[in-house]
């Protein structure tokens, strides 16, 4: 039974999310829906990033599993042509090494927020940007991210419904760079806390709007208690950018 490896972009707008949901269309229902009308097979496809409604993807990977081989161009343009008319599109499709797993074998995923920073509303990239009218300084949301990489107790800055077994995670990268009128927020790390980085967004924000300090951040990691951090940023800024493998997976 072969495996294959897609690499995906979408918009996140219209879905409920990655994953099934009893009502509504997820990225994962409409790529089953299209497999099945590529080779009649019933599939599960296995995603790397369980992205949230409204949140983006440049690259995401997701894996599944055909009764019978297909041609690599035809599991790219196929399903690029039954997905329709949902925003997804496979950019990438090879035949995966054997034990690969989308989500397990990952040891690194990136994610980009964009905040769109002026008194100008966006019309082009509406729902593709956090629009924040208020001038926000960067020089403290650099200074503020950086209490937050390394290994810590996240409690604070994930959401209270979120089910990992664990709040500790080792945040590698959490960087703050200013384009134009955007503010990028990127952040990389094995694996992430639900809602973790929209957390860690609004927060900076609360920084970088000069309601809080640097120092504030650091207490509310510290205090280990969603209600110690700042709000939650809206999905539609959120895209996940890229995700890592070992070079033997």
């Amino acid at each position: 039974m072969p495996r294959y490896r897609i690499t995906l972009e979408y918009d996140g707008g219209g879905f409920v999310g990655w994953q099934r949901q009893i009502t509504g269309m997820s990225v994962q229902q409409a790529l089953e829906e299209a497999i099945l009308k590529l080779s009649g097979d019933t599939v599960r496809v296995w995603g790397a990033g369980r992205t949230d409604s409204g949140v983006h993807a440049l690259a995401q990977v997701a894996h599944f599993d055909l009764a019978a081989p297909q041609p690599l161009k035809a599991i790219k343009d196929a399903l690029n042509f039954h997905v329709r008319p949902h925003p997804v599109a496979v950019i990438h499709a090879v035949e995966a090494k054997p034990g690969f797993d989308a989500r397990f074998s990952a040891i690194q995923r990136t994610y980009r927020y964009r905040i769109l920073n002026r008194s100008a509303p966006a019309i082009l990239d509406r729902g593709k940007v956090w629009f924040v009218r208020h001038p926000l300084d960067v020089a403290p949301m650099q200074e503020a991210a950086s209490r937050l990489v390394g290994h810590h107790d996240f409690s604070s800055f994930r959401a209270i419904k979120c089910q990992a077994n664990s709040p500790e995670r080792t945040m590698d990268v959490l960087r703050v760079s200013q384009h134009g009128d955007e503010i990028w927020i990127e952040a990389e790390a094995r694996s992430f806390l639900h809602n973790q980085i929209r957390i860690i967004t609004g927060t900076l924000a609360r920084v970088g709007d000069g309601a809080w300090t640097p120092d504030d951040v650091s207490a509310a990691l510290a205090a280990r208690h969603r209600a110690a951090a700042g709000p939650t940023a809206p999905p539609d800024g959120l895209y996940l950018t890229s995700v890592g493998y070992p070079d033997d997976a």
